[in-house]
């Protein structure tokens, strides 16, 4: 299937969906958000549900910018970091918040590999390795195209599209990208992600969302309760490139099969680098129909809960916060939020022995991750 019949479906399917009056969730936008350094308008669109629960996005990145969540009392609160403006989301303030990232998310060894027999040499960026895709035209850096979707009754959302050319990022072939942003009146805030090539290269996309559930600013998550649903994890060297193995999380900080609070054991990693969790789990089940990870905060009562057909989720523990300024002139403290990253594995280009994420021509890349939210 090649990227002109992907979008004529698209297109011949959002016709046929009917749309009634009485539809609660909306779209509404855009509106200015600034201009990049280079002068590209940046807009902002804002996604909300019938039961409190607001998003707003921009096409900068198609970052996630803000996430309003009721908490038990019905009150809402932003529960993700971000900026205020694009000068802020073009600063060393900002660390990859919200932002779609790729076209290879997380990090690839030394900035190489081998496809078809060629070696191919990205940009290193992150001590040894190569990080989220790039430095320049990485997913999180470039201007998307949007639309709004037509969408049946109870769900609103938006269409974003790039088209990275052969070789952008050192990276082979023209990858043709969608990021699809639903939100329902369940309070769901979807993402999906579709891509297809004209030759075989590396996918790997996620979002890079920076969660506190009592609120972004508020000065530590290390009083949130996690659970993942991942036996195993792929260990990793002082680099944090994973060495090969997988091995079990049973009798090590890292586990969190069952509720735990992410301080309760945090200081028993003397020997991660950056002295936190920055931990790749591999699921038990590749399945967006169970629960991939769920988080509360006892304080507001907000769960939220992960579903993905991935067959990984990378912990980070917001290790490298700084105490840089963010929205509202909120400070974003060392561990004040957490990532959950949806992806396949680190540096699986290099790891045959890991679930491929080489994307063929005449494939479809396609993936989901669901972030649901209640309270209790």
């Amino acid at each position: 299937m090649n990227w002109q019949r992907i979008g004529i479906g698209i297109a011949l399917w959002s016709l046929m969906v009917t749309i009634t009056t009485s539809q609660a969730a909306e779209v509404t936008g855009p509106t200015p958000f600034g201009k990049t350094a280079d002068g590209t308008s940046v807009e902002l669109y804002t996604l909300k549900s019938a039961n409190g629960m607001t998003a707003k996005v921009i096409t900068y990145g198609a970052t996630l910018t803000e996430l309003h969540v009721p908490d038990k009392k019905g009150q809402t609160a932003d529960v993700v970091l971000g900026c205020d403006d694009m000068a802020g989301y073009q600063s060393d303030a900002n660390q990859f918040f919200g932002a779609t990232t790729g076209r290879v998310c997380n990090r690839i060894a030394k900035g190489k590999f081998t496809l078809d027999g060629k070696e191919y040499t990205l940009a290193v960026n992150n001590g040894k390795n190569h990080l989220h895709g790039g430095v320049k035209r990485s997913l999180d850096k470039v201007v998307w195209r949007v639309d709004k979707r037509q969408l049946p009754q109870g769900q609103a959302g938006l269409h974003f599209t790039y088209s990275s050319p052969d070789g952008e990022e050192g990276y082979p072939g023209q990858l043709n990208i969608s990021v699809f942003y639903t939100i329902t009146d369940k309070n769901e805030l979807d993402i999906t992600y579709v891509a297809t090539t004209d030759k075989p290269t590396p996918v790997n996309l996620t979002n890079h969302s920076y969660f506190n559930l009592a609120g972004a600013g508020a000065p530590t998550v290390l009083d949130h309760e996690l659970t993942i649903a991942a036996d195993k994890y792929t260990p990793a060297d002082d680099t944090l490139i994973p060495t090969g193995k997988i091995e079990p999380v049973a009798g090590t900080p890292l586990d969190f099969t069952k509720p735990m609070k992410i301080g309760a054991r945090i200081e028993q990693l003397t020997k991660t680098p950056y002295l936190g969790y920055d931990h790749n789990y591999v699921l038990n089940k590749a399945d967006a129909k169970v629960v991939a990870a769920r988080l509360r905060d006892p304080s507001s009562g907000r769960v939220m809960t992960v579903h993905t057909d991935q067959p990984g989720v990378q912990f980070y523990s917001g290790n490298f916060l700084k105490g840089q300024k963010g929205k509202g002139g909120k400070t974003y403290a060392h561990r004040s939020a957490l990532c959950l990253e949806t992806q396949h594995f680190p540096d699986s280009v290099n790891h045959p022995e890991f679930p491929s994420i080489i994307l063929k021509p005449g494939t479809t890349y396609r993936t989901t991750t669901t972030y649901a939210f209640s309270a209790e």
